[in-house]
């Protein structure tokens, strides 16, 4: 695909004009860190974008930040600043993993999250 060329469903630059140009999100969020949906599945998401409201579906269910790129098909900074955006919005709640006396992750959880990314 040469540039400037895409598909109706998947504009080149579309996911960076969706996070206004920002590459790094207001806080850090790690690939493991889980997400899940913080309102309940009546509300209305007219107001949200595209994206946000696929990201409220998918976190009825809890998921990573890893699998929610993975399933949205968009960057890893891209989906951190669109999840970072809606946590300060009180959108989505974040569950941040706990870390071991090391200072260093649970390698059981890694472990778990990079199963998780194997069966997508």
């Amino acid at each position: 695909m040469r540039a400037g060329e895409g598909t109706e469903d998947e504009p080149l630059f579309r996911p960076y004009a969706v996070t206004g140009g920002r590459a790094e999100p207001r806080y850090h969020l790690a690939m493991e860190t889980l997400v899940s949906t913080a309102t309940m599945m009546g509300d209305d998401y007219s107001l949200l974008g595209p994206e946000q409201e696929a990201i409220m579906t998918l976190c009825r269910s809890v998921r990573s930040v890893a699998e929610i790129s993975a399933l949205l098909r968009v960057p890893l900074g891209v989906a951190r600043v669109l999840i970072a955006d809606m946590a300060d919005e009180g959108l989505v709640r974040l569950h941040m993993p706990q870390l071991i006396s090391s200072g260093q992750p649970d390698l059981n959880l890694l472990e778990r999250v990079l199963s998780g990314l194997r069966r997508l």
